[in-house]
């Protein structure tokens, strides 16, 4: 009787662990192309890049840059063509990302995850002339494994920084620069489960964070109880829900793009409602496609001749070539896409 048993069991587990390997597909997504992709990263077999952030250079936008990280690395600066043009060797940056302060400079911030029980924010001023990345310091970030991070320049003037620990509790911070950066917390928000990917409409403050397993949710500016937006549904979103990136347009329009990672696609909202607004991946061309992408940027303007209508850059999890990427695509490609 109990040998029936553990064959019955044992068929049992067999059959479960097949079906939890069935890969879900969401809603159909319409094929784009990258344009060009990045150099791998330099670890090479393992889940590495992560996260590009965009600076656009308005004087001369063929040479913009991309900052991007290799978590296991440090941050990488790559030029418009893929080809890295500084590196700056600092383990256990996660995610990243990048505003203007005027006379301040441009300034880059990551999400420091070297201590696992408390986050940091790694501050860096662009060098935009060398492409290189002066660090100038890191301020502390309360309790949590740094992970999720975005900000922007308030209207108050003072860089504003939102973090998302793995545990959920997701900080804003007001980061004074100078010679010795210093941080205070603004507001604490939470989500129920692992967030990461993180967007804030620099036109009023409204944070989007994105809970890996859940869905966007957003946060008014000040407000400290969210709303569940974008359900992941197996439909528009599969889990992990990962990168989020944001296109004002006028005072409340726009999209905001979200990776559903979980089969290869990206999904777009319109602004403000978050209406669905179709279904996208990167398909596989003269670059290769993406596959398990984390973080995504998104940038409109002018980029050159070889990015009409603005800029989308997406980690890709599965480079061919090896280590892992970045591919770029023309944004008007995809608005070309998906209309609108």
């Amino acid at each position: 009787m109990r040998s029936g048993f553990k064959v019955l069991a044992l068929s049992t587990l067999t059959v479960a662990a097949a079906c939890a390997t069935i890969p879900v597909t969401g809603d159909p997504a319409l094929p784009v192309y990258a344009v060009a992709e990045t150099e791998p990263v330099g670890t090479a077999n393992e889940d590495a890049a992560d996260d590009p952030a965009i600076w656009r250079n308005a004087a001369s936008p063929a040479d913009s840059l991309i900052v991007a990280t290799d978590k296991k690395g440090g941050l990488y600066v790559y030029g418009l063509d893929g080809a890295i043009r500084s590196f700056h060797a600092q383990p256990a940056l996660n995610n990243v990302d990048l505003v203007d302060m005027g006379e301040e400079g441009i300034i880059v911030f990551a999400s420091d995850r070297s201590d696992l029980a408390n986050g940091k924010i790694a501050l860096f001023r662009l060098d935009t002339a060398t492409s290189k990345l002066n660090p100038i310091g890191s301020v502390a970030a309360g309790p949590g494994e740094a992970y999720g991070i975005c900000g922007y320049r308030a209207a108050s003037g003072e860089l504003t920084i939102y973090t998302a620990p793995k545990e959920g509790n997701i900080g804003e911070w007001a980061v004074t620069l100078g010679t010795q950066p210093s941080i205070r917390q603004l507001r604490e928000m939470r989500v129920p489960s692992q967030p990461e990917g993180c967007a804030v409409d620099g036109r009023n403050g409204t944070l989007y964070i994105g809970e890996e397993a859940g869905g966007v949710w957003r946060f008014a500016a000040g407000q400290t109880a969210g709303e569940l937006v974008a359900r992941v549904d197996n439909r528009n979103l599969v889990a992990d829900l990962e990168g989020l990136a944001l296109v004002p347009e006028g005072d409340t329009g726009g999209w905001l793009y979200a990776s559903s990672q979980g089969d290869n696609a990206y999904m777009r909202y319109s602004l403000p409602g978050m209406q669905p607004a179709g279904r996208f991946r990167i398909a596989e061309g003269q670059f290769g496609g993406t596959e398990e992408t984390d973080g995504i940027e998104v940038m409109r303007g002018d980029f050159g001749p070889t990015y009409p209508g603005g800029l989308f850059v997406a980690q890709d999890g599965i480079n061919e070539s090896g280590a892992q990427n970045f591919k770029l695509v023309p944004l008007g490609a995809i608005e070309a896409t998906l209309g609108g």
